[in-house]
This record gives C-alpha cells, structure tokens and sequence, in this order.
C-alpha cells in the first residue's frame, strides 16, 4: 500500500480542494481512501454549527462513507499556527500520536492522503523543536506539493522543492491551482518545470468550490504518476 502528503508553499494555496479532488479521482477507481488532516485550525459558526472546513469538505464530497474519528489528529479554534492556536488551548501537539494515527491508517486504506497546514516550517510545538515537515520525514511518505500560478510562486515554488529534496522527501508532482490562463502564469508554470521536471496538473480557478465534483484531473501526469503508484504498490 502506498500513501503521500498534500503540501503547499504556504497557507490558501488549496491544499484542502486538492486534497479533496484526488480522494475523489481516486476513490472512482474502486481504491479505499482515506484523507487525513494532522492538524487543523478555525473554528467556523455558521447555521447554528460548529464545524471545520477542512474536514467538513472532506466529508461533504467523498465518494465513500468516512469515519469522522478518523480524518483529523487535533482541531484548535483559533485560526493561526498550530503550536500558537494549542498554546490558546493549553495543549501541546504530541508528533508521535500523530505518526501512530498515519501508521493505523495506512493499515486500514488503500490510499491515506496526509494535508498539511500551511506551509513545510509551520511549527507544531512552542519551542519550534518540530514543524510539519519533520513529521513528514517521520513518516517516510512522499508529497504532492500544491502551488499558486500568480507573481511570486516561481521562488516559494523553488524553496520548498529545495527544502524536500534537502531532507530526501520524495515529490511525486505538482499542483498548480488558481490559475486564470494568463501569459505570466503560463510563463511561471514552465520556468518552474524548467528547474524540476516532476509529473504536474493545473487547476483552474474555480467559481465555486462545488464545481470541484464535475472536475477531472486523470488526463494530467501528476493522476497518470499517482495512479501508477498506487496500482503497482498494490
């Protein structure tokens, strides 16, 4: 069986809609899948509930039933970084419980697909002694890493590559999301592929969250390398 992680080069790149759209993609090819989110933060009220986005997304659009208990290591209601937002609480994020939960996981599913929180140095605990990509090294999974097409992401793109490959995480590909077809944006998707030649999709930007069930990325090299990866593990 094989899993990966879904990170971003910084926080509302999309990692939750991607995340969501290959649990989707893949779940249509009768594997069990199961996303998982480490850490979540915001709290949102609306319609008399209490809820997350992260995970609310998740359930609303998976196409199999998904155990609640099991899509999310610790939620905290303020919407900040996960080590500052527990501090609130008076907690602390505990890395091996949540390397435990993706060891379970990954037991039970086909696929278990891991979203971070913000970006790779996001912080999990006061004394900056762990950030999220610790816990992915730990977990010896490799990533999907999600990224804008505007003004600035050739740079944020190419640190955080340089910031995988420093710790040996493999990438399977990228994710390009938002983009609106624009001559800088095309410019800025090649450059980078210039620099890493890796399995890749862009995603256009949606109008609408829910049009994320009538979107299809299986004709990309990123679902073309996922899927392979997945049916030659199994």
């Amino acid at each position: 069986m094989q899993h990966f992680w879904v990170v971003g080069t910084d926080t509302d790149v999309g990692k939750t809609v991607i995340t969501t759209l290959l649990m989707r993609q893949l779940q249509k090819h009768d594997l069990q899948v199961m996303p998982y989110k480490p850490v979540q933060t915001g709290e949102v009220y609306e319609n008399g509930y209490y809820f997350y986005n992260d995970t609310a997304m998740y359930e609303k659009y998976s196409l199999q039933r998904l155990k609640q208990e099991n899509l999310n290591g610790y939620s905290f209601k303020e919407a900040a970084s996960p080590h500052f937002a527990a501090q609130l609480e008076g907690q602390q994020i505990d890395v091996g419980h949540l390397l435990q939960q993706i060891q379970l996981l990954q037991q039970a599913n086909d696929v278990v697909i891991c979203e971070g929180a913000g970006g790779l140095f996001v912080p999990l605990d006061t004394y900056g002694e762990n950030t999220l990509l610790d816990v992915i090294v730990q977990s010896k999974l490799p990533v999907v890493l999600v990224t804008r097409t505007t003004l600035g992401t050739i740079n944020h793109t190419l640190l955080t590559l340089e910031a995988l490959h420093a710790r040996n995480v493999e990438v399977l590909g990228i994710v390009f999301n938002g983009d609106t077809g624009s001559q800088m944006e095309r410019d800025n998707v090649k450059m980078i592929l210039q620099y890493h030649d890796l399995p890749y999709a862009t995603i256009p930007k949606l109008q609408d969250i829910s049009h994320i069930i009538d979107y299809s990325i299986s004709h990309t090299s990123l679902f073309e390398r996922l899927f392979k990866y997945e049916t030659s593990i199994n």
